[in-house]
């Protein structure tokens, strides 16, 4: 028998959308708030030359300032305002979650509720504001040493970047909120996935540019093609699957009534950690890569011949890449994830997993199959992010068609589809009490 909500859900269409006026309020406005977002990013800092740091820059877009520069949506490449994007607010709310393993207050503030992540959601944006004017001033430092960027370098200068970076980060960070708060949701993710996302026709344009020079084969780009569409098929697929393990609970008895035991079930997606793996591993290899390039091969002779060997497409690049995926995927899952907590809850309401004695045994067959399914995830991000690696290396195709990009565009756009779904399908509810009420009152 179907449900109402499946009912409802197989009606949701562009009809129901034109009707669903709050909805469309808050499309309009993370539309615009994303579109301010954009203008951002082709302000450039002031003080510099930005044709010398661009012609800076491609010299050295493979290495890890390519990947942030996907992120930032062309703003590192373009030393705009919002260079930084949303990244500092990214790494401060990981530190804050890995902090409540280590950190009793901070685990206790987590057990709290809403007040609790109120507070932990202050000391992130205090971490924030630390973490951006670091790099802030590195970027400056930078951008310094490179002897031709800087008009009037000096720690005026330093001081205006740090200051303007800083304030293009924490801007962004409010804007995000906002977007979160009055907007579809998903703030943080979409002001990522608009970067990506804008940047997408000039990868193509310039992929199909390299067709027409002869430097890349009709073969090669139809194969990329289609790799884009099988790995968004195979995310897609990966991102929607979940290991249900199926909760009972107890028959219960209220006053003379006696409501029988009800079932459910614990979805554990395949996939947790999200895009934090690949986006760690590619942080951490890249980096030689890109401090070498400013040394320009200044450094001593051993750490030029590891930059080498991490070079994109290296077999001990292509091994440690993948040992990173694996290692972030089973360490971030056991940070947001604690199947001892889990067990306590379900016990503390009555529920048990068939078979299973509830509290430490519950939660050691809740880690027994987490880690399982983790594995299988761990294999699966690995496929995703080596395939198109590999073409970025031996076949110069842009980042913006690597896995981790793929990966982030197919899962914010699922879960804003979701988003946009749930207020649809409320709305619907809404329309259907209005209607049944008016009924009674016809009655």
């Amino acid at each position: 028998m179907v449900s109402a909500a499946e009912q409802l859900a197989a009606n949701l269409n562009f009809g129901a959308l034109a009707k669903a006026e709050e909805l469309k309020k808050r499309i309009w406005f993370t539309v615009g708030a994303l579109l301010v977002y954009r203008l951002g990013t082709y302000i450039p800092l002031p003080g510099i030359d930005p044709q010398a740091w661009a012609q800076i820059f491609n010299t050295q877009s493979g290495g890890i300032l390519g990947m942030f520069n996907m992120f930032s949506g062309g703003g590192i490449h373009r030393m705009a305002i919002f260079a930084l994007n949303i990244m500092p607010y990214i790494s401060a709310s990981i530190i804050i979650q890995l902090m409540t393993t280590v950190s009793p207050t901070l685990e206790a503030l987590k057990k709290e509720g809403e007040s609790g992540r109120k507070i932990m959601n202050q000391y992130t944006r205090y971490l924030t504001v630390v973490l951006a004017a670091f790099q802030s001033y590195g970027i400056g430092i930078g951008l310094q040493g490179t002897g031709s960027v800087v008009s009037e370098p000096g720690f005026f200068f330093l001081i205006s970047t740090t200051i303007t970076l800083t304030g293009g980060t924490l801007f962004l960070m409010w804007l995000g909120e906002q977007i979160t708060a009055r907007g579809i949701g998903n703030g943080i993710s979409l002001i990522i996935l608009a970067g990506i996302v804008a940047e997408l026709p000039s990868a193509i344009a310039g992929t199909l540019e390299l067709g027409r020079q002869g430097a890349l084969s009709t073969g090669l780009i139809l194969l990329v093609i289609v790799m884009c569409v099988a790995v968004i098929a195979f995310i897609v697929f990966m991102e929607r699957a979940q290991r249900r393990l199926l909760i009972q609970y107890p028959k219960r008895q209220v006053g003379n009534r006696m409501f029988e035991g009800q079932s459910s079930h614990l979805p554990l997606k395949l996939n947790t950690s999200g895009v934090i793996p690949p986006i760690f591993a590619s942080s951490l290899l890249l980096l030689p890569t890109t401090v070498a390039n400013f040394n320009a091969g200044k450094g001593p002779e051993w750490f030029t011949t590891v930059t080498t060997l991490l070079g994109h497409g290296r077999p001990l690049f292509l091994i440690l890449y993948i040992g990173l995926i694996v290692f972030f995927a089973f360490f971030y899952t056991a940070v947001v994830f604690n199947p001892t907590e889990t067990a306590d809850n379900l016990k503390k309401h009555g529920g048990f997993i068939p078979g299973i004695r509830p509290g430490e045994r519950t939660a050691e067959h809740i880690d027994y199959v987490l880690s399982r399914i983790t594995a299988v995830g761990a294999l699966y991000l690995a496929i995703v992010c080596l395939i198109p690696e590999m073409l970025i290396a031996y076949a110069a195709v842009p980042f913006y068609f690597g896995g981790t990009s793929l990966l982030i565009v197919v899962s914010v756009t699922m879960d804003t589809v979701a988003q946009v779904q749930g207020y649809l399908l409320a709305h619907q509810y809404e329309g259907l009490i209005k209607r049944s009420k008016l009924r009674g009152r016809q009655r």
